[in-house]
């Protein structure tokens, strides 16, 4: 059985663009401004991976290499979210963007190459191999078959805790790198509200004024607008830095295309249980960053079927296997579906032309570095923010009346953000769902696929733990 949103096998006569025709824009009711803007703002939500995942990446690679090679990660960072987000598009036909995934990328820079002191290109290595296993998984209908044994709770419960992180990740950006710091740490909270006389946190409440007003209007591109009048507002009142250009040639990545290969060859008897321990993570870790994220913003998009499927799983899975497999080689770390695509979403997009625009504005980005990176962190909080809204409307799908789904749902959504990983929040709450359907004696409910992976996440536990603290 297939989706209602599903597209039709055969493009309607009445539909004269060919590309309008190629993505079925009368089917989603959708039109060219409205992908466009959905694209640009789902990039605006994401431009800052175009400093930040550089900026982790260089911690690695600088320690070991002379020289500044942070441009050339800056350029590898834009081809990769391209590729990416172009075979998604193209393929998969889904407004689903991607790019370096931001804490594999962590993992790699801290705990992979300064943490156990393995070589990069070793490390880069394992992000290869980890891209071929995924188009084999990919190939073999096994990753589709994955989310399908995610329960629609569950789903459900992905989609409010993204949107749950996608705020926290906003409001907690630290005004000392441009952030709204409207949630600060605080020695006896943890966590306490942002101070009014930071200009930044006021800017930031500013521009969330600002989107929630244009959103409830219905101005066409709200989200989008609100980031720019935010950070032309920053600009004018010199809280955030302006533009030093406009244009820049960018550079080859010369020093890190290929070193992956170079890696390969660097595993011996002495890092290969290092190396296979690093890649394990990898593997869990990107595939259930992926899977949440697809399940979570499919869920909000409509796409899942009553069934719990999702229509062309495996041309969306095999765009992030693509695009991992491509990084490595190019030189970066893991490549993921980024759930800031919620953000194009929550904006009109319905088709893959959403993604293609995207990556669009990554390449032209490389051309306009200076602009996109003197677009400040708390110009793009509101947006995020109130995307974390829209998701949050899933909540009232899940039965909270029964416990054995409230309590699975409510450990993925509190895990998510709190957790600072959507992995980490899905293993919660698949982990929980059996037990729970165990102890009120309805284990019929659980397929054996759910049971396989609860076990799975709990191995992973254990194993995480004892190799990496």
């Amino acid at each position: 059985m297939t989706s209602k949103l599903e597209p039709p096998k055969t493009t309607p006569p009445y539909n004269k663009s060919r590309i309008a025709g190629y993505f079925n824009f009368n089917y989603y009711q959708t039109n060219f401004r409205t992908e466009i803007l959905a694209g640009i703002t789902t990039f605006m939500t994401m431009a800052y991976i175009l400093v930040v995942h550089p900026l982790i990446m260089s911690d690695a690679v600088f320690l070991q290499e002379s020289g500044d090679l942070f441009r050339e990660l800056v350029v590898v960072t834009g081809i990769t979210a391209a590729i990416g987000s172009l075979v998604m598009g193209l393929y998969g036909k889904y407004p689903f963007v991607q790019a370096p995934g931001m804490g594999t990328n962590a993992f790699f820079a801290y705990s992979v190459v300064l943490g156990l002191g393995i070589d990069w290109r070793v490390a880069l290595a394992a992000v290869l191999i980890e891209g071929l296993i995924f188009i084999g998984l990919t190939l073999t209908d096994i990753r589709r078959h994955l989310i399908t044994a995610v329960p629609n709770g569950i789903k459900t419960a992905t989609t409010v805790g993204i949107g749950l992180f996608l705020a926290y990740i906003g409001l907690a950006s630290s005004t000392a790198t441009g952030g709204a710091g409207l949630i600060v740490a605080n020695e006896v909270t943890n966590t306490a509200f942002g101070s009014f006389r930071e200009p930044a946190t006021l800017l930031a409440t500013l521009g969330l004024f600002l989107t929630a007003f244009l959103l409830i209007r219905r101005v066409k591109g709200a989200i989008f607008w609100g980031i720019v009048g935010t950070s032309l507002l920053g600009w004018a009142l010199g809280v955030a830095n302006t533009p030093k250009g406009i244009m820049e040639i960018p550079n080859f990545p010369s020093h890190l295309f290929g070193q992956a290969f170079v890696g390969l060859s660097g595993i011996n008897g002495s890092n290969i249980i290092d190396f296979v321990a690093v890649l394990l993570v990898f593997l869990f870790v990107d595939l259930f960053d992926t899977i949440g994220t697809l399940t979570g913003v499919s869920t909000q998009a409509g796409y899942i079927d009553e069934n719990g499927e999702l229509p062309r799983a495996n041309q969306a899975l095999s765009a992030d296997a693509i695009a991992t497999t491509t990084g490595a080689i190019l030189g970066t770390s893991t490549v993921t579906t980024f759930a800031e695509s919620a953000a194009g979403v929550a904006e009109g997009g319905r088709t893959g032309f959403t993604a293609v625009v995207a990556a669009i504005m990554f390449l032209l980005a490389l051309l306009f570095v200076p602009i996109f990176e003197a677009i400040p962190a708390f110009a793009t909080a509101p947006a995020l923010t109130v995307v974390g809204v829209l998701m949050m409307a899933s909540v009232k799908h899940i039965h909270w009346e029964d416990l054995t789904e409230a309590i699975p749902a409510f450990a993925t959504i509190f895990f998510i953000p709190f957790g600072f990983s959507i992995a980490e929040g899905l293993s919660a709450g698949l982990i929980l769902y059996p037990f729970t359907k165990l102890a009120s004696g309805r284990t019929e409910e659980v397929p054996l696929v759910t049971w396989i992976l609860a076990a799975l996440f709990i191995i992973r536990f254990v194993f995480t733990t004892l190799r990496f603290g």
